[in-house]
């Protein structure tokens, strides 16, 4: 006990030092949150977007081409052209994180938030760290724990709250939109096990630009530019699009760089899990998405567990893996 409350109390010092980094993660999350309710209002149809036209596809595919399309000349003129050497082996890696896990993440999740309301999307997505927890003790990483398994259980007792309760009609319309929300979890959880592998010995900024690479490439080839162009977008909607990628994509990252090297990674995952409040509260404001009170409940409930699996487990962390992993930016 000595020793959790010890951890405890280096994550969540609050110096100035740690108060501007949560204070940048938060912000991150409140980017991420804003970004699933507006999606949702493009959806229903937004007037001052004109939105019916604008898809699922196009916009996980505009997000990820625009963002790289800013942030190459970023990289070129603040770090140079070095940056971005990489191995064979690191860009077919960068490139299956891209593919399988921005791709995946970012699809699976607006289709989901289409299909079902934005709080299911994003509680259902926020397991998450159940299934990388699942997968690392599968693979020896970690060992099992009486408090993550208690998390596995409020998860998935979250998730089926705000899934299933709410109004008749949403729970006969959702079971597509819960199923793919499911698949931006699990596409997420593979973007965070390779991509904490591939940030361990590469810079950041070299897994972000070949991975959106990767993503944008992917989409190129799943909906050429010609079907694009066919669309007949709008100036208005060309322009939402681009600000739409900086919002959802290159800000938020960005941001959560800054939090992260003030951090450590335990403080910077549990201060993120602010981004399904945020989504949920804007949602309501934005598109008259309501919420039950056992709905509430759920998210509380995975908000519970997001925040339980990264509890530390009764021994003190590596420190040198940490600054190892700290090291390249």
């Amino acid at each position: 006990m000595a020793s959790i409350r010890n951890d405890s109390s280096r994550c969540f010092n609050l110096d100035a030092r740690n108060l501007e980094g949560y204070l940048l993660i938060a912000a991150a999350a409140f980017c991420y949150g804003a970004s699933a309710a507006i999606g949702k209002a493009v959806f229903n149809g937004a007037r001052w977007v004109r939105g019916a036209g604008i898809s699922p596809l196009i916009l996980s595919q505009t997000r990820s081409t625009f963002a790289l399309l800013v942030l190459l000349p970023i990289i070129l003129l603040v770090r140079g052209p070095a940056v971005l050497k990489a191995s064979k082996r690191t860009l077919l890696q960068c490139a299956a994180m891209g593919v399988f896990g921005i791709c995946g993440a970012n699809f699976f999740y607006y289709y989901a938030i289409a299909k079902s309301t934005v709080a299911t999307a994003i509680t259902v997505q926020y397991t998450a760290p159940v299934w990388v927890y699942a997968y690392s003790v599968a693979a020896g990483r970690n060992r099992a724990t009486w408090l993550r398994s208690l998390a596995v259980m409020l998860a998935f007792m979250g998730c089926g709250l705000v899934a299933l309760s709410g109004h008749e009609a949403q729970i006969r319309v959702s079971a597509i939109g819960i199923l793919s929300a499911l698949g931006a979890a699990f596409s997420y959880s593979f973007y965070n096990l390779i991509g904490a592998d591939l940030l361990r010995r590469l810079s950041r900024w070299l897994v972000l630009f070949y991975c959106l690479l990767a993503a944008s490439v992917f989409w190129l080839i799943v909906n050429p530019p010609w079907k694009i162009v066919a669309q007949h977008y709008s100036s208005r909607e060309w322009l939402f699009l681009f600000g739409f990628a900086m919002i959802s994509m290159l800000l938020p990252f960005a941001l959560y760089l800054g939090g992260l090297r003030l951090l450590d990674p335990t403080s910077a995952i549990v201060t993120s899990c602010l981004e399904p409040v945020f989504a949920s509260v804007l949602a309501a404001g934005l598109v008259g998405e309501s919420l039950s009170a056992w709905q509430i409940v759920g998210i509380a409930l995975v908000l519970s567990q997001s925040v339980v699996i990264q509890l530390p487990e009764g021994k003190p962390a590596n420190h040198g893996d940490t600054e190892a992993r700290r090291k390249p930016l």
